[in-house]
């Protein structure tokens, strides 16, 4: 484990439980998320690439249109 990691599970255990949990669920969430992600594309990993690429093919060719954070 690392420094910072024990540092801030040391200040985790000076909160109540239930803001604990909340963090705890949080992290844990986090965590199988990535472990999702990395099934999804190790299964496809050619899939990225060619999204990827077919981005940059539209962008480069003037297809694309800058989005306003704004406005989603």
């Amino acid at each position: 484990m690392t420094e910072l990691l024990e540092r801030a599970i040391t200040r985790l255990k000076t909160l109540p439980a239930s803001e604990q949990d909340v963090i705890a669920s949080m992290i844990l969430e986090e965590l199988e998320d990535d472990l999702r992600w990395d099934e999804a594309f190790s299964r496809s990993p050619g899939t990225l690439a060619k999204l990827a690429a077919s981005a940059m093919s539209e962008y480069r060719a003037g297809k694309t249109q800058e989005l306003d954070p704004e406005t989603l």
